[in-house]
C-alpha cells in the first residue's frame, strides 16, 4: 500500500486509459478528455487560468505573476494537486486540490479549492473530466472526503456539483451545511 501511495505522490503526466472512459452526463455519454497532472513547469499556465476564473467572477485576487510564483511552490508539494485538461502548451480547464490529514479517515480529506473550465469549452466534459479524475485520485489516496465551496448565487455550478453527487445536506439531517470564513 505504501508503495501505491508513493507513487499517487509523485504522479505526473496523463492519467492511464482516462482518455478513452465514458462519463454518464445529464443527456448523454460523452467521451473523457485528457487529464493530466501539473507540475512545476505548468505554473503560468495555471495561474492564467485561475486569473481568468477570478476575472470572470469578478472576484479580486492577485495578478498573474504572483499567482505564478505561488503556484510554482506549491506544486512542488505533496499536498496539492492541479489537474489540467487541454494540452501541455495549451491547458483549457483545471482543477485545485488541497489535501489535509484527518481522524476521520486513513487518507486525506480534499478541498476542490477551484475547478474552471475556459468558457468557450463549457459543456464538453472537460469539467466532469477533472472533478472525477480528482475524485478518483483521492480515492486511491485512501481519502473519504471532498470538499467545495460554492456560491449560493451560482445556479449552474451548484448542479454541476449537485449532478456529481455533492450535497449541502448531510445524510439524515434537515438543515443546510454552511461555510464560514474570515479574512486574516
Amino acid at each position: 500500500m505504501a508503495e501505491h501511495l508513493s507513487y499517487l505522490r509523485g504522479w505526473h503526466g496523463s492519467v492511464p486509459s482516462e482518455r478513452d472512459v465514458q462519463y454518464q452526463s445529464e443527456n448523454a455519454l460523452v467521451s473523457s478528455p485528457e487529464v493530466f497532472r501539473a507540475d512545476a513547469t505548468h505554473a503560468g499556465a495555471v495561474a492564467r487560468l485561475l486569473f481568468d476564473f477570478n476575472t470572470e467572477f469578478d472576484t479580486p485576487g492577485p495578478g498573474t505573476d504572483l499567482l505564478a510564483a505561488r503556484f510554482a511552490r506549491l506544486l512542488e508539494r505533496d499536498d496539492v494537486i492541479v489537474l489540467l485538461t487541454g494540452s501541455d502548451n495549451n491547458p483549457t480547464g483545471f482543477a485545485l486540490l488541497t489535501l489535509r490529514p484527518t481522524p476521520y479517515y486513513d487518507g486525506p480529506l480534499a478541498q476542490l479549492e477551484e475547478l474552471y473550465v475556459r468558457p468557450e469549452l463549457r459543456d464538453q466534459g472537460q469539467g466532469t473530466a477533472l472533478l472525477q479524475t480528482a475524485i478518483r485520485l483521492i480515492r486511491e489516496r485512501g481519502g473519504g472526503e471532498i470538499h467545495i465551496n460554492v456560491d449560493e448565487v451560482d445556479a449552474d455550478a451548484r448542479r454541476f456539483y449537485e449532478r456529481h453527487g455533492f450535497v449541502n445536506v448531510e445524510p439524515g439531517a434537515d438543515y443546510r451545511m454552511l461555510c464560514y470564513l474570515r479574512q486574516l
